[in-house]
């Protein structure tokens, strides 16, 4: 049934390709094309705007992201300076209300507790901070 008849009778199997399914594969997409093609143009003209990436613009300025490091006993250091949590708080709620916000990188010892990181971070997130994020060394390879 799958098998071809052999005309010159040694038995071999033919080795020509059978290429009837492709061609019938080929047409079905052709027909999908030709149906499809028309609906993909838009009725409704819209004039999308440029992206000019090339360019940078300068008066954008530069904000420095504040970098919040928490010790093992739970102290808190606002860019390498000691403050308690009421200027946390104070000073957090401030840089909040800056536009463009400065994101708040955290950094951790690696002692210190998971519940001391969690309350800066919850912290920072109350008083508006939307870019919060934590600050780790790459592991070296030994």
């Amino acid at each position: 049934m799958a098998f071809s008849a052999n005309d010159s009778g040694s038995g071999a199997p033919k080795a020509d390709i059978n290429v009837v399914p492709l061609v019938d594969v080929l047409l079905v997409l052709l027909i999908i094309f030709m149906v499809t093609a028309p609906l993909m143009s838009h009725k409704i003209k819209v004039e999308l705007p440029q992206a000019n990436l090339d360019q940078v613009d300068e008066s954008k300025v530069k904000v420095q992201p504040i970098t919040l490091a928490v010790t093992e006993n739970g102290d808190v250091y606002w860019n390498d300076q000691a403050v308690t949590r009421d200027m946390l708080e104070s000073q957090l709620a401030v840089e909040a209300q800056k536009t463009p916000q400065p994101a708040v990188n955290i950094r951790g010892d690696k002692t210190t507790r998971y519940h001391s990181i969690n309350e800066v971070v919850n912290l920072a997130q109350a008083k508006g901070m939307r870019k919060v994020g934590f600050v780790a060394t790459k592991e070296q390879n030994r």
